[in-house]
């Protein structure tokens, strides 16, 4: 995926529900739980092989790597078997600090999020100074789910058609536009079940969850400790639902709103509402810093000149290079993290004044890495799509997001293009499971948010709360950077650091002050 007064503002927007589909969503049978139980077992019994990882990889010597068996469909355990990609760091034993001996406490498993985004650089982690006391004790392991790098990798479309150039980023697009876009979306679509198969139904949150059960018996553990971020969360919170007896420990950071009516159409309607709050969040700071980037000393005069870079890039692309599309991707990091507001101020205050090569650098796409980018958009829609059921009408997505786009323009209709094929989605659709967990069901779990956070809005934390009994809920107030664990809040990875290490949780709720605004910079 990608504030709670964010969504009331807009509540009024969100209230429509997704239109009946025209394939009925499925149910996931009780064979398939017998089928993971059954593939548990055999990776209990084979393990994961371990060794230097290729070159490919790009990893550094302390990492290791090896793969792990999977069914590619639950319900039929000893069928078709593919293979996920798994990295180790070992647990170091020494406290950073002291030098002491630190007794191992297993294997710390982590998901970053997506779908469709590889976790195999989590290892590399151990060596940083707010990760070091967690490295001591655990073994950080990081793994890519199905489909993504090479775990039976998924692709929709030509790698080499992915990245097209310069492209225009209309804030409200004609008619014209919604055609061709609505076509390009039902062909890339056509794209994922011409290449897939019938494979492609298997690639799910569900499915997700239960590859982690096998990965946790082929680790040796007898219960799961798992740090997931963004939608990382959401595939903890299935892990929860559907094998509580086997979590240790849980992290939720920045957690997916896992109600299933949400899942996903109306939470991408609530991230559009959300990012536009955050967007303003962007320009409100770089109008404070008028003296040094000369944007405009409000959020208003900013965006003009916002405005005056998209236009100017509209008739001539930077470098030949960078169009309002890559303008809009590069600035929509901003709104996931705030350490990216130097570098894109400066970046729009250099064109202003005649220079480009900042924002080139900054929002230019590179050929070479096409192949990834459509692997991940490949397997975020794969999962998404798979989920839940989606309008299968394009004159609702075109009503609820008019309406929308209204007051929210920044993020709406570029959020509509990328989810866009699951309105023409080939394989059958599921119901979303219910998400739950009652008193004592569960060991205390961890949930870390950030009031402001648009990519998951800070609602979908108050209701993961309230379907895991027992969690704790740690709030960063008035921030919105996604992803703070390991972040720059003191006070949040001090939470973080408590549970991971001594199982602490800092009872329902407690609240962090926000971490310090970034500074300036040319």
């Amino acid at each position: 995926m990608r504030t709670a007064a964010a969504l009331v503002a807009a509540g009024s927007l969100l209230l429509t529900t997704p239109s009946a589909t025209a394939r009925t969503p499925v149910s996931a049978p009780a064979s398939e739980a017998h089928g993971t139980a059954v593939a548990a077992a055999r990776a209990a019994s084979e393990g994961i092989d371990f060794g230097p990882c290729d070159e490919e990889q790009d990893l550094p010597p302390a990492v290791e790597c090896g793969t792990l068996r999977v069914p590619l469909d639950y319900a039929r355990p000893d069928g078709e078997q593919i293979l996920l990609t798994v990295s180790r760091s070992r647990a170091t034993g020494e406290d950073p600090a002291t030098g002491r001996a630190v007794p191992r406490q297993g294997s710390l498993v982590n998901n970053p999020g997506g779908p469709g985004v590889s976790g195999m650089y989590f290892p590399m982690l151990g060596v940083v100074p707010g990760w070091k006391r967690l490295a001591a004790a655990y073994d950080l392991v990081g793994y890519a789910p199905r489909g993504v790098g090479r775990s039976a990798p998924l692709s929709c479309a030509d790698p080499k058609t992915f990245h097209q150039g310069p492209a225009p980023a209309p804030r409200h697009p004609s008619a014209r536009v919604k055609r061709e876009r609505a076509a390009r979306a039902a062909a890339y679509a056509r794209g994922c079940a011409e290449r897939a198969g019938d494979a492609l139904r298997h690639y799910t949150s569900p499915d997700n969850a239960r590859d982690l059960d096998v990965l946790r018996a082929a680790l040796g553990e007898t219960r799961l400790t798992f740090l997931g971020s963004s939608y990382g969360t959401y595939i903890g919170a299935l892990y929860a639902t559907l094998f509580p007896s086997h979590v240790r420990r849980m992290v939720f950071d920045s957690a997916v709103n896992p109600a299933p009516e949400r899942i996903w159409y109306r939470n991408n309607l609530a991230q559009s509402a959300a990012f536009e709050d955050r967007w303003a969040d962007f320009r409100a700071w770089v109008a404070r810093h008028h003296d040094v980037y000369g944007l405009g000393d409000t959020a208003r005069e900013v965006l003009d000149s916002y405005d005056v870079v998209r236009e100017r890039l509209a008739g001539k692309p930077a470098g030949g290079k960078v169009g309002p599309a890559q303008l809009h991707t590069a600035m929509l990091k901003a709104a996931y993290y705030d350490d990216h507001w130097p570098q894109r101020a400066h970046a729009l205050s250099a064109y202003l004044k005649g220079d480009p090569g900042p924002l080139v650098e900054q929002a230019e796409e590179h050929p070479e890495a096409a192949a990834e980018a459509e692997n991940t958009r490949a397997v975020y829609l794969a999962v998404e799509c798979n989920d839940a059921p989606w309008p299968t009408d394009f004159a609702v997505w075109d009503r609820d997001n008019t309406r929308l786009a209204r007051r929210a323009p920044f993020e709406t209709w570029d959020n509509v293009w990328t989810n866009l094929p699951c309105a023409y989605w080939p394989a059958p659709r599921r119901k979303p499971l219910d998400v739950r967990a009652g008193k004592g069901d569960l060991p205390p779990t961890l949930i870390l948010a950030a009031e402001r956070d648009a990519a998951t809005p800070y609602d979908g934390a108050l209701e993961l709360h309230r379907r895991l009994a027992g969690a704790a809920l740690v709030t960063e107030r008035d921030a919105g950077s996604h992803g703070l664990a390991g972040g720059a809040n003191a006070c949040v990875n001090a939470h973080l650091t408590a549970y991971l290490l001594e199982g602490r949780v800092p009872g329902r709720r407690a609240s962090c002050a926000p971490h310090p605004a970034p500074e300036p910079t040319t």
